[in-house]
């Protein structure tokens, strides 16, 4: 076994080289919440800026006042909640289909769901799109902002594994006792994924609360927009409202670096849960 020496000295070195990497990852946030602070020509001033100022919450002001960016967080907030829920449901209900049932078709339909993740998305958002706003007439809706993008091929595929590396005895168990398909999948497998949920359920949250393309696409009422549309509505054509952006960037990035800061234990543990069975 190594000394307490060699042990401390390896971490030492470790952390030499991992904390310059950090402050290289941690420099463009600090820059955004430093920009925040300033006015727009003290943001593209001929001297760097690495301390806050005071314009914050005059480009918070301007921000609302262009944007309504609080009925766009509420927006966000929600729609990214519920989708959430929904998307995880589905994707745990498809995954335990995939590892427990033995059907005909089962080998094809894992297949075509591992190619539909090598397929850009820019493939299949415009027909997506005219299907929602021209066949079914729902743009500018919740339904159009929220069910479209709910199946989530890796989200299916990440539930499958951790489903597959549950023990089969577990189960038998259960159908000896009689107990419902419904209930041994509530009850039991759910339970015993726990942390694969938690890591699904902060991938799928930020991708829906990050998702920029489709909200545009299919709404276009400024009552609709997601907060990461109404940032995009700053970028005019003879102006740019660079405070505003850079507030906006802040508020929509201190929630996340807190909602993973405070569930990374689970998100590590979700991760590695396949690796060991």
């Amino acid at each position: 076994m190594p000394s307490f020496t060699a042990r401390m000295g390896r971490a030492i070195a470790l952390h030499a080289v991992l904390l310059p990497l950090a402050l290289i990852w941690l420099f463009p946030l600090w820059t955004m919440v430093v920009f925040a602070t300033l006015p727009d020509d003290g943001i593209f001033g001929s001297t760097i800026q690495l301390l806050p100022s005071t314009a914050f919450a005059d480009n918070f002001a301007n921000l609302q006042h262009d944007t309504d960016f609080i009925r766009a967080m509420v927006i966000s907030i929600v729609v990214a909640s519920v989708y959430t829920l929904l998307s995880v449901a589905l994707t745990a209900m498809a995954g335990w289909a995939l590892a427990r049932y033995r059907f005909v078709g089962r080998t094809a339909v894992i297949g075509i769901i591992f190619g539909t993740i090598t397929l850009p998305y820019f493939v299949v958002v415009i027909p997506q799109f005219i299907m929602v706003a021209r066949d079914f007439n729902m743009a500018n809706s919740w339904f159009a902002l929220i069910v479209p993008p709910l199946f989530n091929s890796l989200g299916v595929l990440f539930m499958r594994q951790s489903f597959t590396m549950l023990p089969e005895e577990v189960f038998d168990a259960a159908r000896v006792e009689g107990i419902s398909e419904w209930r041994t999948f509530f009850h039991i497998a759910l339970p015993m994924t726990r942390p694969t949920l938690a890591a699904l359920s902060i991938i799928l949250f930020l991708h829906s609360w990050n998702n920029y393309l489709w909200p545009l696409l299919v709404n276009s009422r400024p009552e609709m927009m997601t907060a990461p549309v109404a940032l995009g509505s700053l970028i005019g054509l003879t102006k740019v409202s660079w405070g505003g952006i850079m507030v906006g960037a802040v508020v929509l990035t201190a929630p996340m670096l807190v909602l993973f800061v405070a569930l990374q234990r689970h998100f590590i543990a979700g991760i590695s849960a396949g690796a060991v069975k």
